[in-house]
C-alpha cells in the first residue's frame, strides 16, 4: 500500500505533481502560475513507470530556459521532484541533461554547433578560439582576456555541474548573453573584454553574483572566495592566443 511518503504507482501521476508542485512552490519557485509546464507530465511519467529520466529532463531544462527561468531555479525544481519520489537528490545523468536542455535554450548560432559546456551553458574553448580570430586585424591584437577562476575544493560530479551553472548564469547576467565567452573547464572561464573596456566594476558584480548562486546551491565549499579574477592582454598572434587558453585550461 502507498503511503503519503512512499514511491507513487504509475496510476497516481497527478498527486505526484500535486505534490512536485507544492513542494517546489513552497520552497524555490519564484512564480506559482508558470510552474507547469507539460514537460512536467513527461519527466513525472519517466519516474513513475521506471523509464529513462534524460530525454525528458532534457526537454525539461530546455522548456525552462526558453521561459527564462534561472538555472538554480530549474536545478531547485528538479531537486523538489526527486525528493518527492526517491527523497534522494537527482542523479547525475538526469541532472547533466537538465542542464544541458536548458543551456540550448540559451543559447544559438554557432556556439550550439561548437559545443556548449553542459553545466554553465556557455560556449566551449573552440567558440572562443573562433571568436578571437576576430581580434587580429592586421595592425595587431585588439582586446584583452577577462580570466574568472572558481576552483575550491573537491566537488562531486553534482556539485561541478551545479558550481558552473551558477557561473555561467552570473556571467551572463554581468555581461550579456552576447558576449564571447567560454568556460574552459574545471571551474576557470574567460570573458573576451574590448580594448579599453572597464572592467572593475562588472568584475565585482560578478563575485557578488556567483557568491549569491553558491550559497543558495549549497556550493561554498567548493567555490573560491573571493573568485580569483584578472585581466591580461591578447598575445601577439592568434596561434599564440589559443596556445594561452590551452594554458588556462585546467586538465
Amino acid at each position: 500500500m502507498t503511503t503519503e511518503t512512499g514511491p507513487l504507482l504509475p496510476s497516481q501521476p497527478s498527486r505526484l505533481l500535486e505534490r512536485w508542485r507544492d513542494e517546489s512552490v513552497a520552497s524555490v519557485w519564484r512564480r506559482p502560475s508558470d510552474w507547469y509546464h507539460p514537460a512536467v507530465d513527461e519527466l513525472a511519467m519517466a519516474l513513475l513507470l521506471h523509464d529513462e529520466a534524460e530525454p525528458a529532463a532534457a526537454r525539461l531544462g530546455f522548456a525552462r530556459g526558453d521561459a527564462g527561468v534561472g538555472i538554480a531555479e530549474t536545478i531547485d525544481d528538479l531537486a523538489c521532484l526527486y525528493r518527492t519520489t526517491t527523497g534522494a537528490e537527482p542523479p547525475l545523468e538526469v541532472l547533466r541533461a537538465l542542464c544541458t536542455g536548458w543551456a540550448d535554450a540559451q543559447a544559438g548560432g554557432v556556439a550550439l554547433a561548437l559545443g556548449l559546456d553542459a553545466g554553465s551553458g556557455l560556449p566551449a574553448a573552440d567558440y572562443l578560439r573562433l571568436r578571437l580570430a576576430e581580434c587580429y586585424p592586421d595592425d595587431g591584437p585588439t582586446g584583452r582576456l577577462l580570466v574568472v577562476d572558481v576552483a575550491a575544493g573537491t566537488p562531486d560530479g553534482l556539485s561541478r555541474i551545479a558550481r558552473s551553472a551558477a557561473v555561467g548564469a552570473s556571467l551572463r547576467e554581468v555581461f550579456g548573453p552576447a558576449r564571447a565567452m567560454a568556460s574552459l573547464g574545471s571551474g576557470v572561464f574567460v570573458v573576451l573584454l574590448g580594448e579599453d573596456e572597464p572592467h572593475d566594476e562588472p568584475t565585482a558584480r560578478l563575485r557578488v553574483l556567483v557568491d549569491e548562486h553558491a550559497s543558495g546551491l549549497g556550493l561554498r565549499d567548493v567555490t573560491r572566495r573571493p573568485l580569483r579574477c584578472w585581466v591580461e592582454p591578447l598575445p601577439a598572434t592568434h596561434a599564440h592566443a589559443t596556445q594561452r587558453l590551452a594554458q588556462l585550461a585546467r586538465p
